[in-house]
């Protein structure tokens, strides 16, 4: 019997990965994070797979259900929104299932902000604009950000930052991210990203703030902060460089 985490994606269907769709038909058991996770998926379990919407579970709650699969040894299909590898809250149930003895594995899927990238057509690594992306939040109601993982510090060096679960701050984020990037620095949110219900703001540091809430983005949004979004003038890659062939 195997748990296996699998990112689900951004928010459409189709947005996943061969593997991991192979592995939810195959599963017994599918856990999914209901609010996030894209229904459709569950049309890949196989007949009469038992299908656990852990929206309003707690963590105590999820493993008695993952316990409870590896006692009658079935495998488990468990999906996390995007990709598991960031903001996914997989790490504390492979804790508690290492400390069960509990076999696991994880497949990787499409992280939302690649999702948001796509969307906005736009590379993240722009050659000689910004070869640095961070991907961060800021705190809230969730747990403390580590000491020296504050914007202000992170800002510092003026790279690509991609904030998850900020929106609902954004005058914050706004404030903390101009004494370094300037208000003239450009910004894009994208909400739902990949859904039928997406949604693109576009603006810079100085002006952002108002049209979110003109656009009523309160949740499931990525900001992205950085030069790249405007860049149009920048040297060509070395890859596919003359010069590299010769």
């Amino acid at each position: 019997m195997t748990v296996h985490f699998i990112g689900a994606g951004p928010g459409a269907a189709d947005l996943i990965t061969v593997r991991g769709r192979d592995l939810i038909a195959v599963a017994p058991v599918c856990l999914y994070a209901g609010a996030l996770v894209p229904l459709e998926l569950l049309d890949h379990c196989p007949p009469g797979a038992r299908k656990v919407d852990t929206a309003n579970l707690n963590l105590d709650e999820i493993i008695a259900e993952l316990s409870a699969a590896h006692a009658a040894g079935h495998d488990v299909a468990r999906l996390h929104s995007g990709d598991p590898s960031v903001f996914s809250a997989m790490a504390e149930q492979m804790r508690r299932l290492d400390a069960l003895e509990i076999p696991y594995d994880v497949t990787p899927g499409v992280p939302a902000y690649a999702a948001a990238a796509a969307t906005l057509s736009r590379e993240l690594t722009v050659p000689e604009v910004g070869q640095t992306v961070i991907l961060t939040r800021i705190s809230g109601s969730a747990s403390a950000m580590p000491p020296g993982e504050d914007l202000a510090t992170l800002g510092a060096g003026q790279a690509t930052v991609v904030l998850h679960l900020a929106v609902q701050q954004i005058d914050r984020v706004v404030d903390e991210l101009v004494p370094n990037y300037g208000a003239d620095c450009p910004v894009a949110v994208v909400a739902h990203a990949s859904r039928d219900n997406e949604l693109i703001v576009r603006g810079t540091l100085a002006d952002i703030a108002e049209q979110v809430r003109a656009a009523n983005i309160r949740r499931t949004a990525v900001i992205i902060v950085g030069k790249v979004l405007g860049a149009t003038a920048f040297r060509d890659s070395h890859l596919y460089s003359v010069a590299r062939r010769r």
